[in-house]
């Protein structure tokens, strides 16, 4: 093949922990306070990687950010040696420290908006950083976010890198959890959906009451003015607010397309039908292969089943032999309603005839599944072979990456050790490493 779709997942970094920062994540609000396991986590989401490029799949690592991030509580006033910094900062302002803690750059799906050559302007890869303006935790990712895929996606011949949008409500925007591409083979022109939660500068617009609508139509419109995509070619959809307000809070929670399928739940968006039908013909105007809508009824998965599950939150991948398989977690196969439609979904006739399941519950247990890990980049072979060549999984770079978690990694992690300074020191021992082992330059604060 001379086109893939290349999924880069976010290495967990060493202060994977449970604080419940994440406002509308369900997950994320029940397993506050939980003793984490670093270790666990990193090493389940490598087994994840590693397993997938097995498959076939052109699979690559995205470092994690530096944390605790001290430049953050330096600019909020906190002063003196990194020690003082951690003591001032867990006693004036606990919550604070907990979100300048936060691993949740693991999950990548949330790290930029991807648009391949083939659907742009300059026939360039296009990556914009998401804001994350809606939690305070993911809002100090996207500089450093910027850095880490300028450093991996790195010739600036096949790549275009922008700044993430303005910093304000009004262009919300979380990145390829709320985006979705369909096409023929990757590397033609495709349709590309982008997912809202709400239209910010719109009075009375609809929009959740219980939960944040994190994406806002103007961002996404915003990211494809930006990466020069045509308005034949691109769908706006919103959201089932009545979704949002029972956790599902982002699009990669309800829906999951690959290629020529868009797999999703019958309550996930609003206007479906008439959403549907301008997917369809924009799609047979651009894609030279029938479209597959598989929609999951509610009498066989609940929005709680899918919400709990993440049965949508997995991977759909495209195997050598071109049938699809899904890449699910296995708390999909504890729970007997949504085991039993996967099992009934490989029969159905549609591309997708194998469903693999991996064990992240370390990822899970903080609201994220299989797709959540990683972004997706669909690129030719040119295109595969600029990449740092570092940041791509194989058998070496899987062993050394299990060794240098083996070595810097906790297997414990409490809410209240996030204030130990020997936490810093482990962190940028590890990073500072890590950044040699993938030849990534200085992209760390602390190595400026």
């Amino acid at each position: 093949m001379d086109h893939f779709e290349a999924n880069f997942d976010g290495l967990v970094g060493p202060t994977h922990n449970y604080a419940g920062l994440s406002f509308g994540n369900v997950a994320s609000f029940n397993n506050a306070d939980a003793i984490s396991n670093p270790k666990a986590a990193a090493k389940q989401g490598l087994a994840k990687a590693k397993a997938v490029g097995d498959l076939g799949l052109v699979q690559g690592i995205l470092a994690p950010q530096e944390r605790p991030d001290l430049h953050t509580l330096r600019r909020i006033g906190f002063t003196g040696s990194d020690a003082k910094v951690l003591a001032q900062a867990v006693k004036q302002a606990p919550l604070l420290l907990n979100a300048c803690c936060s691993a949740s750059s693991m999950w990548t799906a949330n790290a930029a908006t991807v648009s391949p050559s083939s659907d742009t302007f300059d026939k360039k890869l296009h990556f914009t950083p998401a804001n994350l303006v809606d939690k305070l935790h993911r809002s100090i990712e996207p500089i450093t976010t910027g850095r880490i895929l300028a450093a991996t996606f790195n010739d600036s011949r096949y790549f275009h890198h922008h700044q993430h949008l303005p910093k304000h409500a009004s262009f919300g925007d979380e990145g390829a959890a709320n985006h979705t591409r369909l096409c023929g083979d990757y590397d033609n022109k495709g349709v590309e959906l982008f997912v809202y939660g709400r239209e910010a500068t719109k009075l009375n617009a609809i929009a959740p009451e219980k939960y944040p609508a994190r994406q806002t139509l103007e961002a996404s419109q915003a990211i494809a003015r930006l990466h020069g995509l045509v308005d034949e070619q691109t769908v706006y959809i919103q959201q089932n607010p009545a979704v949002i307000d029972q956790g599902v809070f982002h699009n990669d929670v309800i829906a999951v397309g690959n290629q020529n399928v868009l797999f999703y739940h019958e309550q996930a968006f609003l206007n479906t039908k008439e959403k549907l039908a301008e997917i369809q013909e924009k799609f047979n105007r651009t894609c030279n292969r029938p479209l597959h809508f598989i929609e999951v009824p509610t009498e066989k998965v609940s929005i709680s089943n899918a919400v709990n599950t993440y049965l949508f939150n997995t991977q759909i991948i495209t195997l050598p032999s071109g049938d699809m398989a899904i890449i699910a977690p296995t708390n999909c196969e504890e729970n007997q309603a949504v085991k039993a439609y996967l099992d009934e979904l490989v029969t159905l006739g549609t591309p997708i005839k194998k469903v693999h399941y991996f064990d992240v519950k370390q990822s899970m247990q903080n609201g994220g599944g299989p797709a959540c890990l990683r972004l997706r980049v669909a690129m030719n072979a040119t295109e595969v072979a600029a990449v740092n060549p570092h940041t791509l999984m194989n058998d070496s770079l899987f062993t050394t990456l299990n060794t240098w978690v083996d070595k810097h990694y906790r297997d414990r992690l409490s809410i209240q050790d996030l204030a130990d300074p020997q936490l810093i020191i482990e962190s940028r021992t590890a990073l500072d490493e890590l950044t040699q082992i993938m030849q990534l330059g200085n992209v760390y604060q602390f190595q400026r």
